[in-house]
């Protein structure tokens, strides 16, 4: 019987003997019945206590004995600065964490062990499984992904301990982090560039293999261009046969030189000696000049920044052709080096005095 029930047992005893004593006095019992009444007063308390520790058993049970075991005690241990790989060779995340165990019943005879060493190596080994897989470009998504996969507690491989970790930072050798920065800036740029690169070669094969392909296809743009406007467009066909040929470094078609000249005010075919046979270079002179007076007649005069730009595409239209020569001399005529513009200035000033 606990300490709490022998003290109820003997309160209640005693209530009940002056319960009856007040009885007894009033109901003016006989004499014999007091000693008779205390005997009993005593045995009944002595019973009641004798039949409690039978019912119990030999071992007694304390107040102590009655609470629940003591929780397991959990230690942590604080890991900084450790190089995990990533995908990537040569670059390393660094992982920090607090890495949290609690040792598992060993038999007796287990041998002395290190808990904080084998839980920061478990930990290590199931971060590392994860960060070698993963590329460094996205270091914080990583560092999310650790957070989740750590977050239990795990048996270790020697069975000792269970390990988890919080806390889990995991970042980029600043280094590192930097030259992946300027690859992805680079890798931007040149994404734009082939962007670029396209749409320049898409406008000259628009140029070269539609629009200028021949004088008559050359027309049908033009005329395009111009609202339909029918009467412009014959006036501009010396323009466009010349625009064409110089595209294309070809002769202009016999059927459009009289044209041509009319337009000019030149000389027909049939009055052009023929002792003046155009040579290579005046030919390609010519081309570069026809291409002028097409640029003139649409607007880009000379100190027009389209001008220099319509007759690079030109140039490399013919150059796409193999014609490297005629393209270089209109790409010089149109837009000079700068080391060679004053010589080039030098001879017309002198032949304008002259």
């Amino acid at each position: 019987m606990s300490t709490a029930r022998k003290t109820t047992t003997v309160f209640l005893t005693v209530l009940s003997g002056l319960l009856l004593g007040i009885v007894g006095l009033t109901q003016r019992w006989p004499a014999w019945i007091w000693p008779l009444l205390a005997v009993l007063l005593l045995v009944v308390p002595a019973a009641a206590f004798r039949v409690a520790a039978m019912r119990r058993g030999t071992v007694p049970v304390t107040f102590e004995e009655q609470l629940t075991a003591a929780p397991v005690e959990r230690t942590e241990h604080r890991v900084s600065q450790v190089l995990l790989p990533s995908k990537w060779a040569d670059y390393d995340f660094v992982f920090s964490a607090t890495v949290r165990w609690y040792p598992v019943d060993a038999p007796a005879r287990a041998p002395v062990l290190n808990p904080a060493g084998l839980a920061v190596d478990a930990v290590l080994k199931r971060a590392r499984a994860i960060t070698e897989q993963r590329e460094p470009v996205r270091a914080s998504l990583v560092e999310q992904e650790l957070s989740g996969a750590l977050s239990r507690m795990v048996p270790e491989p020697t069975g000792h301990l269970q390990a988890m970790a919080e806390s889990i930072q995991l970042v980029l050798m600043q280094q590192d982090q930097e030259r992946l920065d300027k690859l992805a800036d680079v890798r931007k740029d040149e994404a734009v560039w082939v962007h670029q690169r396209k749409y320049e070669q898409s406008r000259r094969r628009y140029l070269g293999e539609d629009v200028l392909k021949d004088t008559g296809s050359a027309v049908v743009w033009w005329l395009a261009r111009n609202d339909e406007h029918v009467e412009r467009t014959v006036n501009d066909l010396a323009l466009l046969a010349q625009l064409t040929s110089a595209a294309n470094d070809a002769d202009i078609p016999e059927r459009l030189q009289d044209l041509i000249s009319q337009q000019a005010g030149e000389p027909t075919t049939s009055d052009v000696p023929e002792t003046k046979p155009p040579s290579a270079p005046q030919g390609r002179e010519t081309a570069t000049m026809r291409l002028s007076d097409f640029l003139d007649s649409i607007g880009f005069t000379d100190g027009d920044v389209r001008r220099p730009m319509l007759a690079a595409q030109i140039a490399g239209l013919i150059k796409e052709q193999d014609r490297h020569e005629t393209a270089e001399e209109i790409q010089h005529h149109f837009d000079p080096p700068a080391s060679l513009a004053p010589d080039d200035e030098a001879p017309a000033s002198g032949s304008a005095l002259a």
